[in-house]
């Protein structure tokens, strides 16, 4: 009876075993899922997706994620190139395109994006004046985002994208900022008044010197303002006529009369 149950120990024991060796050498990676594979403590390869066998305590593996991370940047304290101090914070995207370099050659590469991020940020940032970081954001996105690629391609990394989600300035420079807003639209609105003013005395110019060319023309118009007047019925007006202005038959007419 101690035999048999002895034997029975030793088969449950071998299963246990034989379990624990499969649940440590089988690995079932997803296809966004890459491992790093170290065979006594050296790279051998990366492997994945799908079943992969590993040997126990020889081997082990290093999880990666290859989908898109996107990364908080915190607010920072910049002080921009013509010295007002502002608030800036950010948010990136990346993902891990080679995982061989991403775990050999930092130790924690979500740190180590987090941190340049910031100091990246404060860097660009503070060469370009607060006009330029209301107005041309797109364009620091895309020079953040250049300058976070060269430098991650070391760990194997690929910045996507880079975002700059708010530029906080205090209130005293917002009341300073509205001012010189009003101002601008005001000195806008004067040069628009000169320019008109300008144009139309151009067309002045260019009007007296026609009806100077042309004597006939200016008869026309002085009938037309007698027109303009006879429209108003609230009052009577008394408009001498030159001589000048009547035919010549009716001129003739005058004369005799005289």
């Amino acid at each position: 009876m101690s035999v048999m149950f002895f034997d029975s120990m030793l088969y449950l024991l071998g299963a246990l075993l034989v379990i624990l060796f499969l649940s440590q050498a089988i690995f079932i990676f997803r296809e966004y899922e890459r491992g790093v594979m170290f065979t006594l403590g050296r790279f051998t390869r990366v492997c994945g997706p799908g079943f992969v066998i590993m040997i126990p305590v020889v081997q082990q593996v290093v999880r990666t994620d290859l989908r898109t991370f996107v990364e908080d940047v915190p607010t920072q304290d910049v002080i921009s190139r013509d010295n007002v101090s502002v608030k800036v914070n950010a948010v990136i995207y990346y993902r891990i395109i080679d995982p061989e370099r991403a775990i050999l050659n930092v130790a924690d590469y979500a740190t180590a994006v987090s941190q340049l991020a910031q100091t990246t940020l404060r860097s660009v940032l503070g060469k370009h004046e607060l006009d330029e970081m209301l107005a041309e954001r797109d364009k620091l996105n895309v020079d953040i985002q250049e300058i976070l690629d060269r430098q991650t391609d070391a760990w194997g990394i690929k910045v996507a994208n880079v975002e700059i989600k708010h530029v906080d300035i205090n209130d005293s420079m917002v009341r300073a900022i509205a001012k010189q807003a009003e101002a601008e639209r005001l000195r806008r609105a004067r040069v628009i008044n000169a320019e008109g003013e300008q144009q139309a005395a151009a067309k002045l110019v260019e009007a007296g010197r026609m009806l100077a060319e042309q004597p006939n023309a200016m008869q026309l118009r002085y009938f037309n303002a007698l027109s303009d007047i006879a429209t108003d019925r609230t009052s009577t007006v008394i408009v001498p006529l030159p001589i000048d202005l009547l035919p010549d038959n009716w001129r003739g007419g005058a004369t005799k009369a005289e």
